[in-house]
């Protein structure tokens, strides 16, 4: 009896501390905030939040007000506050909390090309390999290699492209090479044999890709710095519907080759130009909020630097009528009416911050709905940019999700 009870109290206590890791593990390192936005910080029991840079007797209170009020306070003075977690009365961790200044921003709605290369090579599939003397082989299997991993090295030499791959491969003539890749955001190293076939060449029956292009919306530009944000959501790849994670990028004109209307059931698409269009800027993050870059010929995009406006705070945006801007016509954009059904005010774990309805008869005719190519449209309301369209309801195409504008400054604002 004793030792059960002694096993249930363990399992309980063992539960406990894995509850508070967890939470603690989950609070992120650095936090970026509007001046006057409030910190929320998730806490449960024992656990207490104070500002570092204030006296001890205030942080006696060690309330969120109080906390609210330093970091008010500091913003006034610097742009970043230290934020101290207490367990028990003991620190166990420590936040950066970055505050920015009210930021304005050039809405866009422009029509954009985009080129992205990958850190490594992504592989993107596998096949079976025949070989000189017409046995077939599988040289990926039981390498721990899989559809959606990056190759980054073969033989301690770094891998930036398909080619530097195929290269290393047929100099190994055949002897066995050491790969490094990344799986699930670990570095791990496995081994394999290339299979020589009947053309002299060496195998491994990996596929693998080292860019990635395709159309889409940028949505704001800041003047002050020269960054610009898209898409509000990542590319991801085609065959793995994993992020890419990209080396860098390319920013090039565009022009509309047609457009594909929505219908229930079916997405529609606008088609346009990448490969031998003009660059116009760099791309130098692509994440589940949008994709990131700067700008170096705001001429050929068209940007109007005095057609500034603000970003709205989430407690500022409302159901009801809101304005969607993109370019359909010849590059030129337009503003199209869209009602903003549901507001998602807690929701930072994903791009589906607001749900919203086309109701603009206008766009409703030339496109049928929300569309590919839209995505990072910027919507505006009361003459502030308050998201980016990012998703479509595929069974009814009139209808879409769109990311808060607060998240994409603060992503664009973690650019070095």
């Amino acid at each position: 009896m004793k030792k059960k009870i002694f096993v249930s109290v363990l399992i309980i206590f063992l539960l406990t501390v894995l509850i508070y890791v967890s939470d603690i593990t989950n609070i992120p390192d650095s936090i970026i905030l509007f001046k006057e936005e409030e910190l929320d910080i998730n806490t449960i029991f024992g656990m207490s939040i104070k500002a570092l840079e204030v006296s001890n007797e205030e942080n006696d209170n060690a309330m969120t007000d109080t906390i609210q009020t330093s970091i008010d306070t500091y913003a006034n003075n610097k742009e970043t506050i230290n934020i101290g977690i207490n367990l028990f009365g003991i620190q166990v961790k420590e936040i950066s909390v970055n505050v920015i200044e009210d930021i304005e921003v050039v809405p866009l709605g422009k029509l954009i090309g985009m080129k992205l290369y990958t850190n490594g090579v992504l592989v993107v599939g596998v096949s079976e390999i025949y070989g000189d003397n017409n046995k077939v082989y599988k040289p990926y299997e039981n390498t721990g290699i899989q559809e959606g991993d990056t190759i980054t090295k073969i033989n301690g030499k770094d891998i930036d492209s398909t080619e530097d791959m195929i290269n290393c491969i047929n100099d190994s003539k055949g002897e066995e090479i050491k790969i490094t890749y990344i799986h699930n955001s670990k570095i791990l190293e496995t081994s394999i044999t290339p299979v020589e076939t009947d053309t002299n060449n060496y195998k491994v029956g990996l596929w693998v890709r080292d860019t990635a292009a395709g159309v889409g919306t940028a949505t704001f530009y800041n003047k002050n710095t020269g960054k610009i944000a898209m898409l509000g959501h990542g590319i991801l790849d085609i065959d793995t519907e994993e992020l890419i994670d990209i080396s860098d990028g390319e920013i090039t004109n565009t022009n509309v080759v047609s457009i594909v209307k929505a219908e229930n059931g079916k997405t529609g698409k606008i088609q346009g130009i990448v490969e031998g269009q003009k660059d116009i800027g760099t791309i130098s993050k692509n994440t589940y909020y949008g994709v990131y870059g700067e700008i170096y010929n705001t001429k050929e995009l068209g940007i109007d630097t005095s057609k500034s406006v603000d970003i709205a705070l989430r407690d500022e945006i409302q159901t009801g009528e809101a304005t969607l801007m993109c370019a359909l016509d010849n590059g030129k954009v337009e503003e199209y009416t869209v009602e903003i059904e549901k507001i998602y005010l807690n929701n930072n774990s994903n791009n589906k911050s607001m749900l919203l309805k086309v109701t603009d008869e206008e766009l409703l005719e030339k496109t049928g709905g929300i569309i590919q190519g839209m995505s990072g449209s910027p919507i505006m309301q009361n003459g502030k940019l308050i998201g980016a369209l990012t998703h479509v309801l595929v069974q009814n195409p009139t209808e879409g999700y769109a990311v808060f504008s607060d998240i994409m400054i603060k992503q664009l604002n973690e650019l070095e």
